[in-house]
């Protein structure tokens, strides 16, 4: 049997480990320490994204599990002067991650499996001048949000790293353990790429590392399917202290890449200067609705003198003023569900109620009636679109307000109503193609937040009217139909 072979056939019996822990996990303590494991295709790509180099190889992977990232990375590099670092919390898993290690017993490998909390350990050597110095990283690290007043948030802090998830904390923990030009390759959630939470996070990462490479599943089932994660997981790499340069976007349908594609991008592509955020930029393929992709749509909402907010009313907290149906003395409350397929539709027979009592206590939540644009918040796997958006025409409903619940973003004018044309012009806007690969390269979230919505940029007053005008005088609008005409927009159309 080949080496190449033998490597294989040890990486599948470490398989076969993770599935037997992850049956007999605790199902409370897997949630508790945020445990997702890696299979072994998955484990195999990341080792495969290191650089090549000599001299000896001093490994970390913290929150080894059972240790098939350790082992897909001495199957790539051989034996010899390798040692490992190993962390894990969990006492059952440190049993099959010392299996794992013991079967590389040959050579001058060396392991140690170490059983302390990573992030407390990390800290002591950083305050006291200990660190280890690792030439690599490979991490599957946990994903659990960490509390404000909690004492990893304050470890954190004592050494420079504020951030919100322990996947998050462990990266940049491995991060400060590394050598000049150590490189790290980690599967993480990809909500770290965008967001306020994330934003000082981001910053010390760019500040700290080059980002080489960046690896997108198309499913987001794909990389932990064993675990039902619905979690949008990309691969990364990044090395300390690098000066940044080209990044490399690769993306596979799942976790066997069968369907590899990779593509470079020039770094202002993949974080755009001058953005104060820093959203990290993940585009899927080299096309016209990057960063310069749209040139029509220049304007922010607030230079358009619009906003958009999440609708006000959360059901569980005006549960008295609830309504399954209008009737007197009530006024509409609009949920995702009365929107499907371009259309509004009000009232429904749905679990959802339809109305709300027009009650003194509940006039600070309701917008006076008009057009408005509205945007789902949570969009479903199945959907093609993330950014899925509607128009509200009062002509619907006699009413004097309406209720917009909570999964709702809705644009207005200063809470007041749109102007026809703006609203239907707004939504097919956002309807576009072009918009949808634009949000994708920044949100790996399938929920969009009125955040999000107030960082894209888009058309002038005179544009947005037009392409509002252009909807309303024709009748069922196709997706091709919505593209080419922003197409036309922007110049690009015939």
């Amino acid at each position: 049997m080949s080496g190449v072979s033998t490597a294989r056939a040890e990486l599948g019996a470490i398989d076969l480990l993770r599935v037997e822990a992850n049956r007999h996990l605790d199902p409370k303590r897997k949630a508790e320490l945020g445990q997702f494991m890696t299979q072994a295709s998955v484990a195999r790509f990341m080792a495969l994204l290191f650089s090549e180099r000599k001299g000896p190889v001093r490994l970390l992977d913290a929150g080894a599990g059972v240790g098939s990232l350790t082992a897909a990375f001495i199957d790539r590099w051989g034996r010899d002067a390798v040692s490992v670092s190993a962390y894990e919390i969990d006492p059952g898993l440190a049993s099959y991650l010392r299996t794992t290690l013991n079967g590389y017993g040959n050579g001058t490998f060396e392991a140690k499996v170490i059983t302390r909390d990573f992030i407390e350990d990390a800290v002591n050597q950083i305050e006291f001048g200990q660190k280890p110095e690792f030439t690599h990283a490979i991490l599957n690290p946990p994903y659990k949000k960490i509390n404000s007043v909690s004492d990893h948030r304050m470890l954190l802090r004592q050494v420079g790293i504020e951030t919100v998830n322990l996947y998050s904390a462990f990266l940049g923990l491995a991060i400060e353990l590394m050598t000049e030009d150590g490189e790290i390759v980690a599967i993480i959630p990809r909500s770290f790429c965008n967001g306020l939470y994330y934003k000082p996070f981001r910053e010390w990462l760019l500040g700290k590392t080059a980002i080489e490479r960046i690896h997108l599943f198309h499913s987001r089932t794909s990389a932990f399917n064993d675990d039902d994660v619905l979690q949008e997981n990309i691969i990364i790499k990044l090395v300390r202290g690098k000066k940044q340069g080209q990044v490399t976007i690769s993306t596979s349908s799942d976790s066997s890449f069968g369907d590899l594609q990779s593509h470079d991008y020039p770094f202002g592509e993949i974080v755009h200067e001058g953005e104060k955020q820093k959203f990290i930029h993940v585009p899927l393929a080299p096309t016209q609705s990057g960063i310069n992709g749209l040139p029509v749509a220049q304007r922010t909402l607030y230079e358009l003198g619009l906003t958009v907010s999440t609708g006000p009313v959360v059901d569980f907290r005006v549960k008295e003023f609830l309504r399954a149906l209008p009737e007197r003395g009530t006024v509409p409350l609009l949920y995702s569900t009365h929107f499907a397929n371009g259309h509004m539709e009000w009232p429904r027979e749905t679990k959802k109620p339809n109305a709300l009592l027009n009650h003194p206590d509940m006039k600070k939540w309701l917008y006076p009636s008009g057009f408005y644009t509205v945007v789902r918040r949570f969009s479903s796997k199945e959907e093609r679109r993330r950014i899925v958006a509607h128009v509200v025409n009062p002509k619907a409903f006699k009413a004097e307000a309406i209720g917009f619940e909570n999964h709702l973003n809705v644009f207005h004018a200063k809470k007041q109503g749109l102007r026809a044309d703006v609203a239907y012009g707004l939504a097919v806007f956002l309807n576009s193609t072009v918009v949808d690969d634009y949000f994708r390269r920044f949100s790996g979230h399938t929920q969009v937040n009125a955040t999000d919505l107030r960082l894209i940029r888009y058309p002038e007053p005179m544009a947005l009217e037009a392409l509002g005008k252009w909807a309303q005088s024709h009748g069922e609008l196709t997706q091709e139909l919505i593209d080419q005409q922003v197409e036309k927009m922007n110049g690009k159309g015939k």
